[in-house]
């Protein structure tokens, strides 16, 4: 429901709760308000009979005294009966009785009449009603009644006051009604402007959850709407930014290659000439050419490796496969690294089934993958120690891991390691993972890391079986 419809509802159910509440109430009070009147007019009748009869009989007993005791709560004050000479011949007060009244003034029926003694302020003003007593063509005198109408006036004052506290309690219901609304409303408005804050600073993660169909619930859903596109923009957005980057990285790779590898590959096969050919004559200082030749050797190798990772990284994967035993697979990488392993007394420990199903990967490049895994062991562990490679199936998925007893990843870096050129070492450009990631998920495999500081990392890498016919 709308919030206009709602506002209109509110004020109209307000309006009907008042106008009924005031009919009632008026009702009620022209009901007691007759009921007074009629009272009255039957006490102001038995007051005139009465006096008629006093004044028509001989007796000299008088009864309006008695009488004026009951009719005082029906307004009635003051009964005085009067002869054809102006003079009180009976009263209720007996103090008035032998007094003169003015004879014109009894033919107006009925007057205003002076307040009484010690009447209060807020009491209403006395009425005087004169009623002439005629028998046959004879006026015997005049029967005057002293009347107050504070029973009236209390009445209309009880009718006011309920009015007043029944348009005041609609009023009240309809002011909290308000609040209410305005609270309902105001609340999500105002955690919308936060959230709207956080997108604003780039958490796109916000989601409001649609309670209502009214204009809340609409801005709810199209602030949801607004988030998800940015989030699709944000995806594309990142998507050609790695594609420019790539572009960027591959063509810096094509220079690096033409420009570094002709000289690495010259270097190389000199060094090869030069142990073919000085070897032989070196005599005592064989030992130190040797050793001094390999370290040169070893030196180009791994500048060499740095190229082809640009290129590597910057290129599309082609990718050729075949199965592949994992085991062959170890037994071609790894002597490659053992010279630097011994070095470092560090003991490779291959813990891989024997019915291990072949692998479905290119050779050469998860050939690249492992030497990768192996190299950061290593030199996560200066002091030795032992690097664990394990393989096991799971669900159609070939799961290999690659664990050390190395220093750790600090939590910090865990989600960074896989950035292209980030790297916490000396030496590196911070590629060597960041294509070993993007190897894997071509193979339409998956990666995890697990590591504590000072106690490790494991490295597990999950791979799809699949057949050659596929």
């Amino acid at each position: 429901m709308k919030l206009n419809t709602k506002l209109i509802i509110i004020m109209l159910s307000l309006l009907v709760l008042t106008l009924l509440a005031l009919f009632i109430l008026n009702q009620s009070a022209q009901t007691a308000l007759v009921n007074e009147i009629q009272d009255s007019s039957q006490e102001i009748s038995k007051a005139i009979q009465m006096s008629i009869e006093d004044l028509t009989s001989d007796t000299e007993t008088s009864r309006l005294t008695d009488y004026l005791i009951r009719a005082r709560d029906k307004g009635i004050n003051e009964i005085n009966i009067i002869n054809t000479e102006g003079e009180i011949i009976d009263s209720s007060d007996p103090a008035k009785i032998g007094k003169k009244r003015e004879l014109k003034k009894l033919e107006r029926g009925v007057r205003a009449a002076p307040r009484p003694v010690g009447a209060g302020v807020l009491s209403q003003k006395p009425y005087e009603v004169v009623v002439p007593v005629i028998v046959g063509n004879e006026r015997l005198g005049y029967v005057q009644i002293n009347m107050l109408l504070d029973n009236i006036r209390d009445i209309q004052r009880a009718n006011f006051i309920h009015r007043l506290f029944a348009t005041g309690m609609v009023f009240t219901v309809g002011i909290a009604l308000i609040i209410f609304l305005a609270r309902r409303y105001t609340t999500p408005i105002q955690n919308l402007v936060e959230d709207f804050k956080r997108v604003s600073a780039g958490d796109l993660s916000v989601t409001i959850p649609v309670k209502s169909s009214d204009e809340i619930g609409e801005m709810a859903a199209g602030f949801n709407n607004m988030v998800e596109k940015l989030r699709e923009r944000e995806v594309l957005e990142k998507r050609l930014y790695e594609a420019e980057h790539l572009s960027r990285v591959g063509q810096l790779a094509s220079g690096i290659a033409h420009e570094i590898r002709n000289p690495l590959n010259y270097i190389s096969l000199a060094i090869d000439h030069l142990k073919a050919e000085m070897l032989p004559h070196c005599g005592d200082n064989c030992a130190e050419l040797v050793e001094l030749t390999d370290k040169i050797k070893e030196e180009v190798r791994r500048a060499n490796y740095m190229v082809v990772n640009f290129m590597n990284y910057g290129r599309p994967l082609k990718l050729r496969r075949t199965q592949v035993v994992y085991r062959e697979l170890l037994a071609k990488v790894l002597p490659v690294l053992q010279d630097r392993l011994t070095e470092q007394h560090i003991v490779i420990d291959q813990q891989i089934p024997p019915d291990l199903p072949p692998l479905w990967v290119d050779g050469e490049l998860f050939r690249n993958c492992i030497l990768n895994f192996v190299s950061n062991a290593s030199q996560a562990m200066p002091e030795g120690g032992t690097i664990t490679l394990g393989a096991q199936l799971e669900e159609r998925q070939v799961k290999l891991t690659f664990s050390d007893q190395g220093s750790g990843i600090s939590p910090d870096d865990v989600s960074k390691i896989f950035q292209p050129y980030f790297t916490t070492k000396d030496v590196g450009i911070g590629l060597g993972l960041a294509i070993t990631e993007r190897i894997i998920k071509e193979h339409g495999g998956g990666i995890a890391v697990e590591s504590a500081v000072g106690s490790g990392t494991t490295f597990t890498v999950a791979l799809p079986l699949q057949s050659m016919e596929t």
